[in-house]
């Protein structure tokens, strides 16, 4: 039985990788070009990279490193952060980035999105939910600013496959974020019941019983992984890091 994916997810601050503890705190943790090297060696399924301070900062993404970083991965690469038109989508592609992830763009121009995978296709979009629990109430998606987003949780995600049309979705648990205390289960485990298109895990995960737990006691399609990607343990020093395939298997 073939394995599902499993993703590294780099997150990148314009000038080098960092790795951050429920989106807060970014710690420098390397150079993307000689991470990417190393996790063609290691034969990764897929490889995300998502540059966490483009939006905030309101700058585009920076073409030039993203076609470096595109032409040194021998594994698909998907693109996150500072995309705002159906020019830099044309420009992600045209430099061999194969998927778009995005999220702030969701509430800003859903148009865009909508034109991009009628042009590229569903498969050629990521969405990325972030989502935490509030004081009060039902854990809840969010936006980039933190701002709660007015749709439920698998109501979002309803809207983002059938309004949308995105190809696959991205659920990033800001609470478990950098923690190493496991996927959310079971927020992972809803949504995957209420959408037909694949989904990746992200937030938490800190062990191979993580990775097969929300593979195959969830059924997500794909596990990212963040702090054990770059990290050798917790609270160790950094080291880029792929876990042994042959322990992730359904027991």
């Amino acid at each position: 039985m073939a394995l599902k994916r499993i993703i590294p997810c780099l997150l990148y601050d314009g000038s080098g990788l960092v790795k951050t503890v429920k989106f807060k705190n970014p710690t420098y943790v390397g150079d993307p070009i000689n991470a990417i090297k190393i996790f063609n060696e290691k034969e990764v399924d897929e490889l995300i990279l998502i540059d966490i301070m483009a939006s905030k900062q309101k700058r585009k993404p920076n073409f030039d490193k993203i076609a470096d970083m595109a032409s040194e991965a021998f594994m698909p690469f998907a693109y996150g952060g500072g995309v705002k038109s159906y020019a830099d989508f044309e420009q992600l592609y045209k430099l061999g980035v194969e998927k778009v992830v995005v999220n702030s763009l969701i509430q800003e121009k859903p148009e865009v999105i909508k034109e991009v995978v009628a042009a590229y296709g569903a498969q050629a979009v990521v969405a990325c939910i972030d989502f935490k629990k509030p004081l009060i109430g039902a854990k809840q998606p969010y936006s980039y600013i933190g701002h709660k987003i007015k749709y439920s949780l698998n109501d979002y995600a309803h809207y983002l496959t059938t309004d949308l049309g995105v190809g696959e979705l991205m659920l990033y648990s800001v609470d478990k974020d950098g923690t190493w205390e496991g996927y959310d289960n079971e927020v992972i485990r809803d949504v995957i019941h209420s959408v037909e298109i694949p989904v990746i895990a992200c937030g938490g995960c800190g062990s191979i019983e993580d990775l097969k737990n929300v593979l195959y006691k969830t059924n997500a399609n794909a596990a990212a992984i963040g702090s054990m990607a770059v990290y050798s343990k917790k609270g160790m020093g950094v080291l880029i890091n792929f876990p042994n395939r042959a322990q992730v298997i359904r027991e």
